[in-house]
């Protein structure tokens, strides 16, 4: 029987357990499935987002920046940048999950695909159109990737971290880490605009439905299966 996998009883790695029993198995799966479907879905509406020309989220506006600077693409410079971020985790002594590795490398390749294959806007009501669906459905994929419990993305963590280590509140260093992306993205070439606001003052309560929507209910037998580490506050950014 592989090493932490019982039928019945607990494994001690990282407190937290595995059972071989088939409900469990599908209990993971699901939460497996939510996690990489709201990842792709996440990289998809931000590339909605991109294609409206209306505005981008905060960290978006700042990958779209540098890649305009630099040549590569959006989904490259996100996934650059990600795993940049990754190395500050270091000195604040941060755990990574699969969710963080996992949203390094999918979102980016997500967006890059759809931008891809979706042709640039044309008129207010195409680009309207294009914005709003691109909140909503990022609204989902974070409620989604949040429910799937496999920890924060490496700029909520950078978040996270940076809250413990100075003791400075959350809301203050998400409201300063975003204000200066957005300025430094802007200055670099990053669209802001209707979109930037909007989402700004929807994001939250979209996220917080959706969080309801796709909750994982506790696995049959009460137990918490996790595939890594003890996941921490996570609000999704890419």
């Amino acid at each position: 029987m592989p090493q932490g996998v019982t039928h019945r009883s607990t494994s001690t790695t990282g407190g937290y357990v595995l059972s071989s029993h088939s409900p469990r198995q599908g209990h993971l799966a699901r939460r497996l499935f939510q996690l990489y479907a709201g990842l792709a879905l996440y990289g998809a509406s931000s590339a909605l987002l991109v294609r409206s020309g209306l505005g981008l989220e905060p960290w978006n506006v700042l990958h779209q920046g540098l890649s305009e600077r630099t040549g590569l693409s959006m989904g490259v410079v996100l996934t650059v940048l990600g795993a940049a971020i990754l190395l500050l985790w270091i000195p604040l002594r941060q755990r990574p999950g699969l969710g963080t590795v996992s949203n390094v490398l999918v979102i980016g390749a997500a967006m890059d695909a759809t931008l891809a294959v979706l042709p640039d806007a044309h008129g207010p009501a195409v680009r309207g159109t294009l914005m709003a669906a691109g909140i909503v459905l990022n609204g989902a994929a974070t409620g989604l990737y949040i429910a799937a419990r496999f920890g924060p993305g490496p700029r909520d963590g950078l978040m996270t971290g940076l809250h413990r280590r100075t003791g400075v509140s959350i809301r203050l260093v998400r409201t300063a880490l975003e204000i200066g992306v957005v300025v430094t993205g802007f200055v670099l070439g990053g669209t802001v605009g209707a979109g930037t606001l909007l989402y700004a003052v929807t994001i939250g309560p979209l996220a917080q439905l959706f969080l309801r929507v796709f909750a994982v209910p506790p696995a049959p037998d009460g137990g918490t299966v996790l595939a890594t580490g003890r996941p921490r506050r996570a609000i999704l950014r890419p």
